[in-house]
């Protein structure tokens, strides 16, 4: 089993080299942390720590997954707006100076 997390870390690094993707790095240490994990005996404390890795990077790969709202386009004035501002509103009473 731990060959099968091996592999699909190598999998995942490639992927990230060739699509340039962040959040592959993330599912890579998964997969890494999850072989390491299982690779130790049931007693041993850095099997909690790979585990307690495995949680971590998860989570922030679900929080990197998570959609975000789109940044708000700076408002420009439309030509023909009515709410234009006076300095662009053309002179109506005719008179030039």
């Amino acid at each position: 089993m731990v060959g099968a997390f091996v592999a699909a870390t190598v999998v995942a690094l490639l992927q990230f080299l060739r699509v340039r993707d962040r959040r592959l790095l993330l599912l890579a240490l998964m997969f890494a942390c999850q072989s390491q994990a299982l690779g130790r005996e049931w007693w041993d404390v850095w099997r909690d720590v790979f585990q307690a890795g495995v949680c971590a990077a998860g989570l922030a790969l679900v929080l990197g997954l998570s959609p975000r709202p789109a940044h708000p386009q700076a408002k420009r004035p439309v030509p023909g707006d009515s709410h234009a501002t006076p300095d662009s509103a053309p002179a109506s009473d005719g008179a030039s100076a």
